[in-house]
Parts: structure tokens; C-alpha cells; sequence
């Protein structure tokens, strides 16, 4: 079994994190204008009256006219913070804003996290039930057993929305998509297997249930706690733990794991010794969730059985049993249908939906958003990835069907294959192509120079594109400074990370010579001329280490204006031969992805040059895996009103007319006739009007400014300047780009460097 890199950040770091631009993970926005006095009359007073009015007459109403339908509570008392044990409510608050980010994220739902300050299960119970007719579902998270399964089991009695422990149904429902697939692999009939279960706690006692619901025989299950076996006729054993005693003389964990099919761990780091795994059957099947370090390790059960299926609840694993493979979604198709609970029908349809997911061909869209490699049903994939953009469009579709058929939902979805698009159309495309790219470089790792290296946020990025595994960063910096860096951000100075610098004599010559051999008839250069820009700039210095095959990308900015940097890029290295260079954004706002060009180097852009950005626009774009559909833009729409200015937009529309082209392209056009189809309408010949996913501005003044304002004023989502048609895969930052930035554009630019043929240099 491989071992992929898991990520480690420095205390420090993650609370700068959490105190970074706003304090904590979440935020509050309105999703109606609220700009005139007219709009606040209707959000307030007078106008709020109506829905008001409206919902006291009919509660189901308030579906309709308020967030209730798409709002989640995520409580907690904080008594099992994660491994952390009992620390309290408000110490459980960034775990709770970190649940409501996930619940954003993934499924598009929004979620505020709750902490309520008692140990007192009646309390609990009171606080939830009161404050209940607010949300659309409750998710309960980090309460310690017993107190769990009591105020899960009176909620879903008082409560008319769904209550769900994910601590429990969570596990339980991933952990038996698992099983599934699992026991398909190995050959092996559901009602006849032996389980061990190796802790008795809330998800142990959840898995176990929903095995049974599946077809495991309650005898056949061994459940052990601290105390040993559970076993009929043991002194005190508790009203929970007492349904899962069973007649047996054996007493250990040695004991019962003798000739078991099934060994599930919840429980604590080492218990599962390799003896034990000798004793099991042929085929084991073992599931180490043990967090953050199994009960027993992958490497440590193949050094003793080669035919083990093992899964465990760490990401540096094949086969992850994550949560976050199921609580978003399955809470997606029950608020769609408006159900009254999470039943058992539905956990179970979740169950099936996650197995059979596994089980079919990975379509080359998702195998890109996944990296690239297929996964393949088998031993080491048994149940999806959690990136898998499959699940969004799977899960709750199952969730939904099953809360219809079992009678528990308030609304009917006429139409399945519209709502699977609407889920689909939920996600944050950026998200799905950063984690296509990352998985992509994580398997062929180059080496990415940035350039910046005494910069704090370049820094971080490149600390972070190390420890994510991405590739292998180089820092043009001084040694000194790094290291008092490194303090100041928390990680020790000796932190292994490659540092290098003009002080490198053999590296200073080599690159004075090249830059001579290129600038001496081109600029009239002398080598005094070629030494002192190798040995005073750092972006002259990471460009020659790209171009002369020191290193396979770069990344700088950050520190200057743009336009600086690349024009100290631009003396060492030019644009492929036969293509144009140009800046390309990537901007994401409310589920939509448009790309803009160009943003960066093209002050007045002529006819023929804003043909040759739309071409390779187009081409960048399909590497995403979108479709391009190209709106020449303009401040008229179709030549009206006729300026000076829109004749050199409508000849490079004729350009691309004569090339034949393989995508579709209008113009001009203006913005909101490009994006919105209220204009379908009025120009119903046009295939781009409120189809446009790619924006060609008139020029670098339009582009950077429209983008900049959608950013700061509109809140969206920017990947990039994307530097297009560069003879080498080298990015620039804009000044004052955030750590996430950098790292965006150090990805891009070592995925660059794996999939364009630089073999023609300059």
C-alpha cells in the first residue's frame, strides 16, 4: 500500500491562519441587494410583514421565504473535541466553524455552529429544541457518550427537521460503503462473516447497528471496550453497551480475532499487533480509524499478510474512511425534499450510493479533477476520494429518493435528471480544477524557484507547496534571513527547504554567460553589464536557473509592481515561437468560472492579436476542462453604438471567422450581454450571448480593472495573472498576493512545466 505526504503546519501558522483578514473561518452575507432605501423596506419594515404574515398562516412557508431550507446547525457542548478530550464549549468553536465551512464547501449549504455551554444532557435538549424552528436540520458534533445517543434519540422524537450525530452515522455510513465493496473484493457473504469491533463508543455503536440493518449476523459481532469483550452476563454493562453482548468465552482482543473476516478499530493507536492479523482469515478485511495514528499501520500488516484489504481514517492512506465522504450530501438530498429526519432507509441509500460510486468507470473529467491517474475498483480503492466531484450529484439524489419513497419528505422532486445537474452546478469549479492540478504535479514533482524568498507570504507558499508534497521549492534568498523567517512563523530555522543565492560562484558565471551569449547583440550588453544583473536581481537569477535547466518553474512577484517583474522576466526569456503571450485570470463568482485576457501585457491590443489571445484562450481553457465559448467584449453590443473604438474588436470576430476555428465566438458585445441571459432574447442568433465563459477586453487597462473590482467589490474568487504563451512555466504574483495566491500560481506554473513542450528554447 502507498503512502502518499500528509501536511504539517506549525501551531503559529494556523492560528495566523484563523486570525487572518476577518477573525475565525465563517461569515454572514445578504443574498438580496441592499443598496436603496426601497430594497431595505422590503427586507425590513414595511415589507418584511408580508412573509411574515404569510408563514403564521402556514410554517411551511418560511421554506420559501427564509434560509431555513438551506441552513444547518452544527452544535456542540465541546466534551470530545476531536482527540482532544473535554475542553469545553467555546474551545469546540473553530472545529464547529470548520464543520460549517465544510458544510459551504462541498455541498453548498449554509451553516452556523452553535456552542452550547452545559454537560447537562435536559439542558441540551432544551436549548436545541427552542431555537430549533430556525434551521432546516441539526447536525450534532463532539458530544461525549453516553449524553450523545441521549440527545440524539429525544431530539428525533420532539424535533420535526433531521437530527444527525455525525460522530456516529457518519462513520457508520462510510464505514459500511466500505464493507461492501470490501467483502465483494475478498469473496465473502455479509451473513456470514465474523467482526471484531475494537471500541465501544458512539461510532462503534453506530457502524455495528448498520452492519446488522446490512445483513451481519448480531452473533458473529465481537464488540470490545477497555475492559475486554462485551460479553452476556458481564457486570456493569450500560443500556447501551448491553445489545451487543453475546455469548462467548472469549474475554480479549487476542482472543476473538482469531479466524475474523472483519477487524473495524475505533479505538486507540498500536492494539492490533501483527500476530493478531496473522490469526485472522484468509482475505482479512481491516479497517484501522484509529485517529490520528491507526490501531495498527498499513506497512505493519503487509509485512505479514499480502492479501489484507485495509482502509484507515488518515488521507496518507488509499482508502480513507472520512466522514466528509457523507455528512454534506446526505444533508443536501434530505433539506432538497425537506424531510422531517434522517432514517434508516436513507442511511442506507447513502450506503449503496457510496459503494456502487466506487464501482463504476472514473470518467476522464473526474480522473483529471482527481490528478490525472484513474482509480481503478479494487483493493486500494474501495470507496471514492473525497474530491471525487462525482459525489455531489450521487449522494443526495440517493438521500432525496429514499426520504420520497419512505414517506418522511415534506416535497417531491419531479425531475431527477434536472435536480442531478442542479447539484452539480453547486460546486465551486476552482476548487475541482486546484485539486486536479495539485494531485497532478504531487505524482511528477518538479523543482519551482521562487524567487521572492525573504518575503513572508512567498515563504509560507513555499513552505506549504513543500509539505503538501506539490513538488520541491527552491528560494532565491539569503540564508540568514530565511531562518529568522522561519522563527517568526513558527517552524525551526534548520527547516529543510533549498536556499540559493548569487554567492553560488559556479551559478553566477553560468548565468552571466548565458545572459551575455543572449543580450550582447540584442541590448549591446557587456558581461560587466550581464554579472551585475545576474548578481543583484533575484528574478534575472530564477529565470536563468529555469532556462538553463536548473529548475523546471518559477514564481515571483509579490514584492513589486507586476509590470516590473516582467519585464526583468522578458530579458531572459520571450514568448514560444508562433504564439502570443498574454495574462489570463481566472475568475469565480457564485458557481460561475470566467476567464479574462488579457490582463497583463497587451497595453492596445490589434485586431490580429486579439484573434491570436481568443485561439490561445481557448486552448488554456479546455485544459481546465471547460468548453470555450469566446465573447469579444466591448461598450457596444453587435457595432451599436458605432465608435472608433469597436471597429478593431468586429475585424478580429472576422479573423476567427476565416480561421475556422474549433469553439464558438461573438462580438462585440457588452459585459452583460456576454454573462446574462436575459439578452437571449433580443439576440436570439447569437450562441455566446449569456453563454460566455471566455472575455476578451479591448485592453489591458479594461481587463485589469474589471477583474480587480470583481475581487475587491464583487468578492470573487482570482486565480492568477496566468502568464500565457511565456517560453517557460514562469508566473508572476501581483503585489501583495496572499500565501493562498502564491501557492495557486507555483501549482500552475509546475503543471506547466509537466505538460508544454519547452524542448524549443529561446
Amino acid at each position: 500500500m502507498k503512502k502518499n505526504k500528509i501536511e504539517h503546519y506549525s501551531d503559529k501558522e494556523a492560528l495566523e491562519f484563523h486570525n487572518s483578514i476577518k477573525s475565525g473561518k465563517i461569515e454572514i452575507i445578504s443574498s438580496k441587494p441592499m443598496t436603496t432605501k426601497r430594497d431595505l423596506a422590503l427586507a425590513y419594515s414595511p415589507g418584511v410583514a408580508a412573509p411574515v404574515k404569510a408563514i403564521s398562516k402556514n410554517p411551511d412557508l418560511a421554506y420559501d421565504y427564509t434560509t431555513k431550507g438551506n441552513l444547518v446547525a452544527v452544535i456542540s457542548n465541546g466534551s470530545a473535541i476531536l482527540g482532544l478530550g473535554n475542553l469545553g464549549a467555546l474551545a469546540s468553536k473553530p472545529v464547529m466553524e470548520g464543520k460549517a465551512v465544510l458544510f459551504k464547501r462541498f455541498a453548498d449549504i449554509d451553516s452556523i455552529d452553535l456552542e452550547i455551554d452545559s454537560n447537562d444532557p435536559k439542558e441540551i435538549i432544551s436549548s436545541i429544541k427552542h431555537f430549533s424552528k430556525s434551521f432546516g436540520g441539526i447536525n450534532l458534533e463532539d458530544i461525549a457518550s453516553p449524553n450523545c445517543f441521549i440527545i440524539e434519540e429525544k431530539l428525533k422524537k420532539i424535533l420535526d427537521i433531521p437530527v444527525f450525530h455525525d460522530d456516529q452515522h457518519g462513520t457508520a455510513i462510510i464505514t459500511s460503503a466500505a464493507l461492501i465493496n470490501a467483502l465483494d473484493i475478498a469473496k465473502k457473504n455479509i451473513k456470514q462473516i465474523k467482526i471484531v469491533v475494537n471500541g465501544a463508543g458512539a461510532s462503534a455503536m453506530a457502524c455495528t447497528k448498520l452492519f446488522i440493518k446490512l445483513g451481519v449476523q448480531p452473533k458473529n459481532i465481537t464488540m470490545i471496550d477497555r475492559k475486554g469483550v462485551i460479553y452476556k452476563g458481564r457486570d456493569n454493562l450500560n443500556e447501551w453497551k448491553l445489545p451487543f453482548a453475546i455469548n462467548t468465552r472469549n474475554r480479549t482482543l487476542s482472543d476473538a480475532i482469531s479466524n475474523a473476516d472483519v477487524f473495524l478499530g475505533l479505538s486507540s493507536a498500536g492494539l492490533l499487533k501483527k500476530d493478531m492479523v496473522k490469526k485472522m482469515s484468509k482475505n482479512p478485511i481491516i479497517f484501522a480509524c484509529a485517529n490520528p495514528d491507526p490501531e495498527i499501520t498499513p506497512e505493519e500488516i503487509e509485512q505479514v499478510r499480502k492479501d489484507a484489504i485495509i482502509a484507515t481514517g488518515r488521507s496518507d492512506y488509499p482508502n480513507q474512511v472520512n466522514n466528509l465522504i457523507g455528512f454534506p450530501y446526505i444533508f443536501r438530498g434530505a433539506l432538497d425534499v425537506r424531510a422531517k429526519t434522517i432514517n434508516e432507509e436513507m442511511k442506507i441509500a447513502a450506503v449503496k450510493s457510496i459503494a456502487k460510486l466506487a464501482r463504476e468507470r472514473v470518467p476522464d473529467e473526474v480522473a483529471a479533477a482527481m490528478g490525472g491517474d484513474r482509480p481503478v475498483y479494487g483493493k486500494e480503492y474501495i470507496i471514492p476520494s473525497t474530491f471525487d466531484p462525482r459525489l455531489i450529484s450521487v449522494i443526495p439524489l440517493a438521500v432525496a429518493k429514499a426520504a420520497i419513497k419512505s414517506g418522511v419528505a415534506r416535497k417531491k422532486i419531479e425531475n431527477f435528471e434536472i435536480y442531478s445537474d442542479q447539484l452539480k452546478q453547486r460546486l465551486d469549479p476552482s476548487v475541482t480544477i486546484m485539486q486536479g492540478i495539485n494531485s497532478q504535479i504531487k505524482k511528477n514533482q518538479k523543482r519551482v524557484v521562487f524567487a521572492d524568498g525573504e518575503d513572508e507570504n512567498t515563504l509560507k507558499a513555499a513552505i506549504a507547496f513543500q509539505k503538501s508534497g506539490f513538488g520541491i521549492p527552491i528560494l532565491v534568498a539569503k540564508e540568514k534571513v530565511v531562518k529568522q523567517r522561519l522563527k517568526e512563523i513558527g517552524y525551526s530555522e534548520n527547516f529543510n527547504i533549498q536556499i540559493i543565492n548569487s554567492t553560488n560562484k559556479e551559478k553566477r558565471e553560468k548565468y552571466k554567460e548565458y545572459i551575455f551569449e543572449k543580450l550582447h547583440r540584442e541590448k549591446g550588453f557587456l558581461e560587466r553589464d550581464c554579472d551585475r544583473l545576474v548578481r543583484n536581481d533575484r528574478v534575472v537569477w530564477g529565470s536563468c536557473m529555469v532556462s538553463c535547466g536548473d529548475a523546471d518553474a518559477m514564481v515571483t512577484g509579490n514584492t513589486r509592481r507586476y509590470g516590473q517583474s516582467l519585464q526583468k522576466v522578458l530579458r531572459i526569456v520571450k514568448s514560444r515561437p508562433g504564439e502570443i503571450m498574454f495574462g489570463l485570470n481566472m475568475v469565480v463568482n457564485k458557481g460561475r468560472t470566467v476567464f479574462i485576457g488579457d490582463t497583463t501585457v497587451h497595453e492596445y491590443p490589434s485586431s490580429e492579436q486579439l484573434a491570436e489571445i481568443a485561439l490561445s484562450a481557448a486552448r488554456v481553457v479546455r485544459l481546465f476542462g471547460f468548453n470555450p465559448k469566446v465573447a469579444f467584449l466591448s461598450h457596444s453590443t453587435f457595432g451599436q453604438p458605432i465608435t472608433s473604438r469597436t471597429k478593431h474588436i468586429r475585424d478580429a470576430v472576422e479573423i476567427l471567422k476565416k480561421k475556422k476555428v474549433d469553439f464558438k465566438f461573438d462580438g462585440d458585445m457588452q459585459p452583460d450581454v456576454a454573462l446574462s441571459e436575459e439578452y437571449k432574447d433580443l439576440y436570439p442568433l447569437s450562441e455566446i450571448v449569456g453563454n460566455a465563459n471566455v472575455l476578451i477586453m479591448p485592453g489591458q487597462h479594461s481587463a485589469a480593472i474589471s477583474y480587480k473590482i470583481m475581487k475587491t467589490l464583487g468578492g470573487a474568487k482570482v486565480i492568477g495573472p496566468l502568464l500565457i504563451g511565456l517560453g517557460e512555466a514562469i508566473e508572476i504574483a501581483p503585489l501583495r498576493s496572499s500565501t493562498s495566491d502564491i501557492l495557486n500560481l507555483a501549482s500552475v506554473a509546475a503543471y506547466s512545466a509537466g505538460i508544454i513542450d519547452y524542448s524549443i528554447k529561446n
